[in-house]
């Protein structure tokens, strides 16, 4: 007889994935034993394998649940009839705000997804594209000029360079909010996009251009 969930079942395993997260982070998860899980989450082995029969099991969670919330987060943000570059910033302060307290969960998916079978790879990647795609439909509507082209996939995939490493650097309470950093990544992502398919001449001619525009704005509103 299978043995009855007790009624905090839910809570007690999303213990045991961010405990499991923090040490697949810290120590690798080929170094992460079961044993070193189930003294960081305060129960026995045997209680640990009531929730999950092995290491991939958990690792699979670990990932799935973190994909499951950014998806979750940013399809809640996605406001299509938002003016293109507002619409891209909100997605992008989206990611960064759940990204808030998720370093652990999102490091493991960065180094340690490789160590699943393909299968369950196949299906964590699937919910990785839905992501991409999200952001890539929003940054078409900032750059129009780059659908059907070769150019899509890289800004779109340094874009989410920009965000995915920032916790490697960025600090809660430091010079740089998580606002400002989002306007930030949306400002690179549209000023650099403008002129993007012309030939280089012509982009370097471009920006200069813009450039004695701004300071003959700036000029002309400074006192005399």
């Amino acid at each position: 007889m299978a043995r009855p969930r007790a009624n905090n079942y839910s809570d007690k395993r999303r213990v045991i994935l961010d405990r499991s997260a923090e040490l697949f982070s810290e120590y690798g998860y080929d170094r992460a034993s079961m044993n070193k899980i189930a003294t960081a989450c305060g129960v026995s082995k045997a209680n640990l394998y009531h929730y999950y029969k092995d290491k991939d099991e958990l690792l699979f969670d670990v990932i799935r649940f973190h994909l499951e919330h950014l998806l979750q987060v940013v399809k809640a943000a996605d406001q299509p009839d938002l003016p293109p570059e507002k619409r891209l910033q909100e997605l992008v302060t989206a990611l960064l705000e759940a990204y808030r307290d998720a370093d652990a969960q999102h490091s493991v998916q960065i180094s340690s997804m490789r160590f699943l079978s393909d299968d369950r790879q196949t299906e964590l990647k699937n919910m990785e594209r839905d992501l991409v795609r999200t952001f890539a439909n929003a940054i078409l509507g900032v750059a129009p000029q780059i659908k059907d082209t070769t150019l899509l996939k890289p800004v779109t995939m340094s874009l989410f360079g920009m965000v995915n490493w920032h916790y490697l650097w960025f600090k809660s309470g430091g010079p740089v909010t998580r606002a400002d950093y989002s306007e930030l990544v949306t400002r690179l992502i549209v000023d650099g996009t403008r002129d993007i398919l012309q030939p280089r001449g012509r982009r370097i001619a471009a920006r200069r251009r813009r450039s004695q525009r701004i300071r003959s704005d700036f000029n002309e509103r400074e006192p005399a």
